[in-house]
C-alpha cells in the first residue's frame, strides 16, 4: 500500500474534516513524488506499510505483528531510521501548519455566518451582547473594559524543539498546499505552485531538523520579536475595532476603548536557572525591543504620510497642529526638499516631523549607554502620542472624524499606547536563595551580623526591617563581590538604567520560590542599596514592584496567609502606598504539578486563587494574579480562555497576566488569524469574570461542607497515589532508564539548562518541569495530566457513598470541576499504554500500576461525564488523536530501538551519531504529539 493510500484512508475513517483531510491528502501525494525521487518506490510503500502493521500491532494487539516490526526496526541501518524520521517528521510539522490553517477558515466561516442577534460565541461580540442583555447601560458596559488590565507573557522556556528557520518554511508550505485546493487559480498558476512546493519541500529536506548548537539567549531574543512584529502587532490594533464595533452594535456608541491589554517578556531578563541571563544581555534586550519596535513606527509612518495626503487648499487645520509643526521645524527640521514636496500638506509635514524624531531615536542607539540614557528624554512616548493626538484632533475639528476613529492613524495611536518605544516589559525573575546569600554578605561586609543565613525567620525579619528604615548603604562603594553577589547587584543596577531610559521597559520583581516574608524584604533591601528603595521621615519610595512566586502546593497553601502577614507589616504596607497600594502574586502551576501531581496541584491553585482574592479585597490591595502556566495539562496547560473562567470570582478584577510557552507561541502567535481569535477569547472570558467578581464571590463550594470534604479527600489521596509513584526508591532508575529524558537534557532548543544541577547527573529533585512532561509525552504515558484520579475517586466513594452523582452535578455545574476533568481528558485520549510498552524490555511493576490507574480513570472519568468513551464531547480533538496515532507509532518503534542501541553503545563515536538521530526522532514525536514540555 503507498503512502498516498494510507493517509486518505486513515483520515476518512478518523473523520477529521473534509477540507483538512483532502489539504493533508494533496500533501502527502507531493511528499511522496519527493520521495520516489530522492529513496525510490520501495520505501513510500514502506511509510504507508508501517503506519497499518504498528496499529494492528498495538490497538488489535497482534503479537506476531508486534514482534516483526521490532525485528524490522533492529534491521534497519542508522542511515535508514534518519530517512524515515525525516519524512514523518516534515509530514507531521506540516500537518500541524494545515490543521493551524484550517482553523482559521473554521474561524472566518463562522464569522459570516453571526448575526446581531446570534453573535459567534467566545467573541467580543458576544460578551458586549451579554452586557446589553443584563441590562448595562453603554458606560457600565464601558466600564468593565476599563478595569481590564490583560498581559500576556511571553518566555522563552525550552519547550519549541523547532528551528525558526523550520518553522517558516512549514508555514508557507502549509498556506501553498491549502491555496492548491482554491478555486480561483489557473490550471498554469497551479502547476507553477506544485513546482513551487516542490521546491520548497527539497529545500526543507535539505534544512536540519534540530540546531547544531544550543539557542543563545539572543537567538531566544530574535525568535520573540518575531512574533512581536509580525502576528501580535497586526492582531492588536483589530481586537479595539472588535471593541468599538459592538459597542456600535448594541449601543449605537463607538465609544473611546481604553488600552486593555499589554505584552510582557521574560526573554532576556529571567534569570532563575540560567545564567547565561547577564545583564549586559538584558542591556541588549532593552535595546534590541526599542530598535524593533521604532523601525516598526517608521514603516507605519511612512504609510500614515501617504494615506494622509489632505491639502490645506482643501480643508484648514487646527492651530494646535500649526504651532507643533513649527516647533518641530526648529528642532528636527526637514530638508528643502520635503519642505518643498508638502508646502501644502502640513498632514504629510508634521507626520515626516515625527520620523525625524524616530530615527533620532535609532541612532542614538549605536552610542554608549550614558548618551543613550541622556538623548532619550528628547522624544518619550507621551510625545509621540500627543503628536499623533494632534494630528487626530485637528481632523475631527476639521470635518474628517472617520480619517481619526478608524484607519491608519487610529491603529497606530493604539499601537503607541499598547507598545510605546519598549515593545513589552520585561520582568526579573531570580531564586530566593540567591537574594538571601547576598543579603548575607552585605549583612556581614556592614558588621551587621555574620550568620544571617542561620537566623529563625522572625530574627531575619527584625534585621531586615531595622536595616531597611537605616539611610545608610551597607556595603561601602567599589567593596568587593562574591560570584553571587555581584550577578545579584549588577541585575538591580541594570534595573535602574533601565527605568531611566523608560518606566515601561521593566515589568516586576520575581521572587521564584518565596517562602517567607523575608523573602520579599531581602530584595527591598538589595533595591534599597542602589537607590531603587529608600525609607524616610516615615514614608517608603519604592521603584520596583516586589512579586512573590508561590510554586510548591506548601507555599500554595501558605500564600493567602504569608500575603496576609506582609499586608498588616507596618514597613511592608508603605511600600505598597508607594506603589499605588498594588500588588502582583504569581502562581506556579508547572512545579506545583511536579509537587504534587495533576489533581492536588489544581486544587491548591484554585484555593490559593480564592484566599488570596479574599485576602486582597479584605485588606483593599488592588491585585493581579500571574498564572505561571505551560503548554501542556501536566503543567497547567489548556484553552487560556476556558482557564480564566474557571477561576474562583473573588480572584478575579478584571487584572491578569498568564505565560506564553514553547509552541504554545508558535502555534497562537504564527498566523495573525488565530492570534486575533485568541485574543479575543482571552478578552471575552476577562468580561465574562469581571462581570461576576462580585456577583459570586463566595464560590461554588460556599455552604456546601460536604462536598468541600469530598474535593479535599480526591486532591489528597490523588496526591498520595502520586508521591508514592515518584518516591519508589526504584523509579527514577526506571524513569531514567525507559524514556528519552537523558537526551531530552541535552537538546539544543534554548538556552536555559534542564536541569538545575548537571545534566549527566540528574535526579528528580534537580529535573525541572518542562523535561520531567516532555519525556513523559514522548513515551506515550503522559502521567503528569491524570495520574492520581482513579485513587482520588476512589476514596471519594468510600468517603460518601453518593459521591459519583456529586461528582456528575460539579461536572455539569462547577466551571472549575468541569475544566480540570476536560483537561485531564485530552491527556488521557493522548496516552497509549500498548505504546509505552514497546520502551518496558521487561515487565515492570511500574507500567503495570501505570496500565491497571489509567483503566480504572478510565471507568471513572466516563462514569462522571456520562459519554461512552474518553474525549467524547470533542470530537475534533478526539478524531485528530485518531488520525495522528498510527503514523506516530513507527517512530515510537523506533525511539524503543534507538534507546537499546544507546545503551549498548561502547564507543563515543557510535553515541555521537545516535545522539543524532535520537534528536531527531524526539523533534518528530513531539511534531506528531503536537507537544513537548
Amino acid at each position: 500500500m503507498n503512502w498516498k493510500q494510507t493517509v486518505s484512508d486513515l483520515a476518512e475513517q478518523s473523520g477529521i474534516s473534509q477540507n483538512l483531510s483532502t489539504r493533508v491528502a494533496k500533501l502527502t501525494e507531493i511528499l511522496e513524488e519527493l520521495a520516489i525521487e530522492k529513496y525510490g518506490d520501495d520505501f513510500i510503500q514502506k511509510l504507508g506499510r508501517l503506519p497499518i502493521e504498528s496499529a494492528k500491532a498495538l490497538d488489535e494487539g497482534d503479537e506476531v505483528r508486534l514482534k516483526k516490526l521490532q525485528k524490522e526496526m533492529e534491521g534497519l541501518s542508522l542511515n535508514e531510521i534518519k530517512e524515515i524520521l525525516r519524512m514523518y517528521t516534515m509530514f507531521f510539522h506540516l500537518v500541524n501548519s494545515l490543521e493551524q490553517h484550517e482553523i482559521s477558515r473554521v474561524n472566518r466561516s463562522r464569522e459570516f455566518e453571526e448575526t446581531p442577534e446570534s453573535p459567534r460565541k467566545e467573541s467580543i461580540a458576544e460578551s458586549v451582547y451579554r452586557m446589553k442583555e443584563d441590562g448595562y447601560s453603554f458606560e457600565e458596559a464601558l466600564d468593565i473594559f476599563r478595569q481590564m488590565d490583560i498581559q500576556p507573557t511571553i518566555t522563552a522556556h525550552p519547550t519549541e524543539a523547532r528551528r525558526r528557520s523550520v518553522l517558516l518554511k512549514q508555514q508557507e508550505l502549509a498556506s501553498m498546499i491549502s491555496r492548491l485546493g482554491d478555486s480561483d487559480i489557473t490550471p498554469d498558476e497551479k502547476i507553477d505552485l506544485r513546482r513551487e512546493i516542490l521546491n520548497q519541500l527539497n529545500l526543507l529536506l535539505l534544512t536540519d531538523e534540530v540546531r547544531s548548537e544550543r539557542l543563545s539567549v539572543e537567538d531566544e531574543v530574535e525568535n520573540g520579536l518575531f512574533y512581536f512584529t509580525h502576528s501580535i502587532w497586526d492582531s492588536i490594533p483589530i481586537l479595539y475595532r472588535d471593541i468599538r464595533q459592538a459597542f456600535d452594535t448594541y449601543y449605537d456608541q463607538r465609544p473611546e476603548v481604553p488600552i486593555i491589554l499589554k505584552y510582557r517578556s521574560w526573554i532576556g531578563s529571567d534569570r532563575d536557572g540560567n545564567p547565561n541571563v547577564t545583564s549586559n544581555v538584558t542591556w541588549q534586550t532593552v535595546l534590541e525591543q526599542r530598535r524593533t519596535v521604532l523601525n516598526l513606527y517608521l514603516d507605519e509612518l511612512n504609510e500614515l504620510r501617504r494615506y494622509l495626503s489632505v491639502s490645506d487648499k482643501q480643508a484648514e487645520v487646527s492651530k494646535e497642529l500649526e504651532k507643533s509643526v513649527k516647533k518641530d521645524e526648529k528642532e528636527f527640521p526637514l530638508s528643502e526638499r520635503y519642505q518643498r514636496r508638502y508646502k501644502h500638506e502640513i498632514y504629510r509635514r508634521k507626520v515626516t516631523h515625527i520620523m525625524r524624531k524616530i530615527e533620532y531615536l535609532l541612532n542614538l542607539l549605536s552610542e554608549d549607554k550614558a548618551e543613550i540614557l541622556s538623548g532619550s528624554k528628547k522624544y518619550e512616548k507621551k510625545d509621540f502620542i500627543e503628536d499623533l493626538e494632534i494630528i487626530k484632533q485637528s481632523l475631527v475639528e476639521h470635518g474628517l472624524p472617520g480619517l481619526s476613529e478608524q484607519g491608519r492613524l487610529e491603529d497606530l495611536i493604539i499601537r503607541a499606547k499598547t507598545f510605546g518605544f519598549h515593545l513589552s516589559g520585561l520582568d526579573i525573575r531570580q531564586h530566593s536563595s540567591l537574594h538571601e546569600e547576598t543579603v548575607e554578605e552585605l549583612l556581614a561586609q556592614a558588621n551587621v551580623i555574620d550568620n544571617y543565613g542561620g537566623l529563625r525567620e522572625d530574627e531575619k525579619i527584625d534585621v531586615l526591617v531595622k536595616e531597611l528604615s537605616n539611610p545608610r548603604p551597607l556595603s561601602p562603594i567599589k567593596s568587593e563581590r562574591s560570584e553571587v553577589s555581584n550577578k545579584v547587584m549588577t541585575v538591580f543596577e541594570e534595573i535602574r538604567d533601565m527605568l531611566s531610559l523608560n518606566p515601561d521597559i521593566f515589568g516586576s520583581y520575581i521572587i521564584s520560590m518565596t517562602h517567607g516574608i523575608s523573602d520579599m524584604m531581602e530584595v527591598m533591601l538589595i533595591a534599597k542599596e542602589v537607590g531603587l528603595w529608600s525609607y524616610a521621615k516615615g514614608k517608603v519610595d519604592s521603584q520596583l514592584d516586589v512579586v512573590p512566586l508561590f510554586e510548591t502546593i506548601e507555599d500554595l497553601d501558605n500564600s493567602a496567609e504569608l500575603m496576609e502577614q506582609m499586608y498588616e507589616h507596618d514597613l511592608y504596607s508603605k511600600h505598597l502606598s508607594s506603589r499605588d497600594n498594588f500588588q502582583e502574586i504569581m502562581l506556579g502551576y508547572s512545579d506545583s504539578n511536579k509537587d504534587g501531581g495533576y489533581w492536588m496541584a489544581n486544587w491548591a491553585l484554585d484555593k490559593a486563587q480564592y484566599e488570596l482574592g479574599i485576602v486582597c479585597r479584605e485588606h483593599k490591595v488592588d491585585f493581579r494574579l500571574f498564572h505561571g502556566r505551560g503548554g501542556t495539562v501536566g503543567r497547567g496547560g489548556g484553552q487560556s480562555n476556558q482557564a480564566i473562567v474557571a477561576m474562583p470570582a473573588v480572584a478575579n478584577n478584571g487584572r491578569i497576566r498568564f505565560t506564553e510557552q514553547g509552541e504554545v507561541i508558535s502555534f497562537r502567535y504564527m498566523l495573525s488569524s488565530i492570534t486575533h481569535r485568541h485574543l479575543e477569547q482571552i478578552v471575552n472570558a476577562m468580561a465574562t469574570v469581571t462581570m461576576a467578581q462580585y456577583s459570586e464571590s463566595g464560590g461554588y463550594l460556599s455552604g456546601k461542607e460536604m462536598e468541600r470534604e469530598i474535593i479535599e479527600v480526591i486532591a489528597e489521596t490523588s496526591m498520595k497515589a502520586y508521591r508514592e509513584l515518584i518516591d519508589d526508591p526504584e523509579f527514577w532508575d526506571w524513569y531514567s532508564g525507559i524514556t528519552p529524558i537523558e537526551h531530552i537534557g541535552k537538546l539544543p532548543i534554548a538556552s536555559r539548562p534542564v536541569s538545575r544541577g548537571s545534566s549527566d547527573d540528574m535526579t528528580f529533585d534537580t529535573l525541572r518541569a518542562i523535561p520531567w512532561v516532555f519525556a513523559w509525552t514522548q513515551v506515550r504515558y503522559n502521567t503528569p495530566g491524570w495520574y492520581g484520579i482513579a485513587e482520588g475517586l476512589e476514596a471519594a466513594q468510600q468517603k460518601n457513598k453518593n459521591a459519583l452523582e456529586i461528582l456528575q452535578k460539579w461536572h455539569k455545574e462547577w466551571t472549575f470541576f468541569h475544566t480540570v476533568l476536560n483537561n485531564s481528558q485530552r491527556e488521557m485520549a493522548r496516552t497509549h499504554l500498548p505504546t509505552s510498552g514497546l520502551y518496558n524490555s521487561e515487565s515492570s511493576q511500574f507500567h503495570n500500576k501505570l496500565t491497571k490507574r489509567y483503566g480504572e480513570a478510565e471507568k471513572w472519568m466516563t462514569s462522571i461525564t456520562g459519554y461512552d468513551h474518553i474525549l467524547d464531547h470533542n470530537k475534533v480533538i478526539q478524531n485528530s488523536i485518531q488520525f495522528r496515532n498510527p503514523f506516530t507509532y513507527p517512530m515510537n518503534f523506533i525511539q524503543a530501538e534507538l534507546l537499546k542501541r544507546w545503551k549498548k553503545a561502547d564507543s563515543e563515536d557510535q553515541k555521537s551519531q545516535l545522539t543524532e538521530v535520537l534528536f531527531l526522532n524526539i523533534n518528530g514525536i513531539a511534531a506528531a504529539m503536537q507537544s513537548t514540555g
